[in-house]
């Protein structure tokens, strides 16, 4: 099995366009635009992949666009072709609103280039007052510097715009038309597990799914799954996953036989519901060929607590696994699989990973540790104060930080660099502890690990206000080491069968990341992402396109990059950021 596959997959539109004049204006102009139009491409298929490792495609107009029946044939041939986002290019004057863009739901970007001998720069502020006048928000792409007419460089500047702009687009494309798998329903209470339809549907452009926990449960019974990746699963899982320490009772621990039979159970639960999420076809030879076509879900939440977990065992091997980079057939995509149902966090994993194409880390904000308080519970004081993001459940194996980069430091991979050797050390530094009796009536096995300090983590998460719509937070920093016995002494005092990552956010001094305490206290849910590397750039770009504003960030202003119409909503960048989301309302309205 592998993970979600796309058949037909997205691609980039590259537009190049030019002065529609003949005789000898458009003529001079040809071949230069055209080779703006290959360097975007030959950039972007060496530099950005699908979350399976291959490289995007890009799609160039047959012709130069002059006017708007060229602008036409350009759009119906990206359809032809499955184009997501666009990328318009050009070194000179054309006609604005003529040969501009007119998807509503496509992202769009403009290039023009910064020459003296024809004013690129010109079309470009034409083309985007177009689109702002339209209602149709575009990205400017402009160099710092003067480049001559004979320069085929793209700039540094130039190119880092348009790799974030591609990373970003190429998520809202890809993400479009697939399905959220609600498995289950409300887990306590919890806000982002109430599956809010309109937010996917208006804001994502996806479908929500829904299947009770029930249908795990017949599929257990009725022996829906395929038999010999069981057997193989179960043979892999005594080879590699290792047991931890049990702090139940007495009274509440397992015999030998019902911790093989609770194995069983988590290697089939894992495999089931992967084949929900994303079908499977060896099930139509069990004459399942319904159950065989999945539902089409590019990611899932398993509500668990408590209807399920009181009575069976919990989901815990299954989220870890699935939303790993490797298992018993190999190194592959992670399945995006949130705890308790919470379909915001879901969300944000979603993004993490078609952003890196990493694993994601799936966790609680649990406490905020002040130096003071530190000390005083171990003896040690640090140098500052972190927050303590641990959870049960989702958190990815690769958080661990086992994979290592070309200098032997601590690293999450996009999954197509992982190796078998990745994903096997990443094993050897996780124990699977039976289930907290007072948690999980129904028994299960936790993964429990510590994430190595010194990585750089982008923690963020989406929330829905009544009123206002989805917001998006979002705070860079690193991963940190405590010394061994002050980690001990800490995770003791929560639950120390579960993933344990120590956070410190990077600080401005002032609003919400005055301090550490101020980024705890503003946080505005109990979960949250944590993605491996400073994404929050990227993120923020995502988040325009999609009309999600940032409530919270600690990304330098330099660094933003949203639609140029954004600037007509004031000189604040987050003021401007609320009221250019509002005006144009979500994106799938």
């Amino acid at each position: 099995m592998t993970s979600f596959t796309q058949t037909n997959r997205i691609k980039i539109g590259i537009r190049p366009t030019i002065d529609g004049r003949r005789m000898g204006v458009r003529e001079s102009l040809e071949d230069k635009t055209m080779r703006m139009a290959t360097s975007v491409a030959d950039l972007l298929q060496t530099h950005i992949r699908h979350t399976d490792g291959s490289f995007v495609s890009c799609v160039i107009a047959d012709t130069c666009i002059g006017g708007v029946a060229e602008a036409a044939a350009c759009a119906d041939k990206f359809k032809r072709e499955n184009v997501g986002l666009t990328i318009t290019v050009t070194p000179c004057w054309c006609y604005g609103s003529e040969t501009i863009d007119m998807d509503p739901h496509m992202p769009k970007a403009i290039w023009g280039f910064n020459g003296t001998e024809r004013p690129g720069a010109v079309y470009l502020a034409a083309a985007l007052a177009g689109h702002s006048q339209l209602g149709l928000p575009a990205f400017s792409i402009y160099g710092t510097e003067v480049q001559e007419a004979d320069d085929t460089e793209i700039p540094e500047d130039v190119k880092e715009k348009l790799l974030r702009f591609v990373r970003a687009g190429l998520t809202v494309a890809t993400i479009r038309g697939k399905s959220y798998l609600s498995i289950g329903s409300v887990s306590m209470g919890i806000a982002g597990s109430i599956v809010n339809q309109q937010f996917f549907q208006e804001y994502l452009g996806m479908r929500n799914e829904y299947v009770d926990m029930t249908e795990i449960k017949r599929r257990l019974d009725r022996k829906i799954y395929d038999q010999e990746e069981v057997d193989l699963a179960l043979y892999w899982v005594k080879q590699y996953c290792k047991e931890g320490i049990d702090v139940n009772s007495p009274e509440n621990q397992r015999s030998v036989e019902e911790r093989a039979e609770l194995w069983e159970n988590v290697v089939k639960m894992t495999i089931i519901t992967r084949d929900l999420m994303v079908g499977n076809p060896k099930l139509a030879k069990l004459n399942y060929a319904e159950e065989a076509l999945g539902h089409n879900a590019i990611a899932a939440g398993f509500q668990g607590q408590r209807h399920w977990t009181d009575h069976l065992p919990n989901g815990d091997f299954m989220e870890a696994m699935l939303n790993s980079t490797y298992d018993w057939n190999g190194v592959r995509p992670p399945y995006i699989l949130a705890t308790e149902n919470d379909s915001l966090n879901a969300v944000c994993m979603l993004f993490g990973h078609q952003l890196t194409g990493q694993a994601q880390i799936f966790a609680d904000v649990r406490t905020y540790w002040s130096p003071e308080s530190v000390e005083r519970v171990t003896g040690w004081k640090p140098e500052s104060g972190f927050i303590h993001l641990i959870n049960s459940g989702s958190a990815a194996l690769d958080g661990t930080g086992q994979h290592q980069d070309e200098n032997g430091k601590p690293t999450i991979k996009p999954a197509w660099q992982v190796t078998e050797e990745d994903g096997k050390r990443c094993l050897e530094n996780t124990r699977w502890c039976p289930a907290v009796h007072e948690y999980f009536r129904g028994g299960g096995l936790s993964s429990q690990f510590l994430t190595k300090g010194g990585m750089p983590f982008t923690m963020h998460r989406i929330n829905l206000i009544k009123g206002l719509g989805p917001v998006l937070q979002i705070a860079e920093g690193w991963s940190i080491d405590l010394p061994e016995q002050v980690h001990e002494t800490l995770n003791k005092r929560t639950n120390e069968t579960w993933p344990t990552t120590w956070f410190v956010p990077r600080l401005t001094g002032k609003g919400a990341f005055t301090d550490v305490y101020s980024v705890m206290a503003n946080w505005g849910a109990n979960h949250c992402v944590a993605t491996y590397g400073h994404v929050g750039a990227d993120l923020i770009t995502l988040a325009s396109m999609l009309r999600i504003p940032v409530c919270m960030h600690n990304i330098e202003d330099g660094n933003i990059f949203r639609p140029s119409a954004w600037n007509g909503f004031g000189q604040d960048k987050e003021g401007q950021d609320y009221r250019a989301c509002e005006n144009f309302g979500s994106l799938y309205k």
